[in-house]
């Protein structure tokens, strides 16, 4: 039910990620009219909060993918309007590591390569049955396969 990527939201953003070979954590989204802030564009919070998880989940790559990010502070900068009803691409990394924090930035690409929000953040290790709780944590709760799945995916 993440109203991100949880695949059983009807008004999430239904967001697909994928590991690239740069190390970099990508998302895929197409945000619709419940999304929109000003008519025609994706609110500025959502914008946030595609970034925030995506920039988050990228500590993910090529480690355990138990420990997940939790956010401690969050910069953004808004630079065009994100259209709604179009493919976005969403590119988050981590860029510098500490034992129990790191930091990482991300940017939504607009289909012509043009970035319109950029993003920073600082996020605390945490193991994901921590975040859970008492909810139990299946495997499909990480991997959903689609047939949708790219076989490639190009970063600017």
């Amino acid at each position: 039910m993440c109203f991100v990527c949880g695949v059983n939201n009807d008004f999430g953003l239904h967001a697909s990620f994928y590991e690239t070979d740069a190390g970099e954590l990508v998302a895929f989204i197409k945000p619709s009219e419940q999304h929109q802030g000003y008519p025609g564009r994706m609110h500025g919070g959502i914008a946030a909060a595609i970034l925030d998880e995506t920039i988050g989940r990228a500590v993910c790559i090529g480690k355990n993918d138990q420990i997940w990010g939790v956010t401690l502070e969050l910069k953004t900068r808004f630079r065009r309007p994100v259209p709604l009803s179009q493919e976005l691409k969403i590119v988050g990394r981590v860029i510098s590591e500490g034992n129990r924090t790191f930091e990482g930035t991300g940017e939504i690409v607009l289909p012509n390569g043009e970035i319109a929000v950029s993003a920073e953040g600082k996020y605390l290790r945490v193991d994901i049955q921590r975040i859970a709780g008492e909810l139990k944590v299946g495997e499909d709760w990480f991997i959903v396969d689609s047939p949708d799945d790219p076989s490639e995916i190009e970063i600017p």
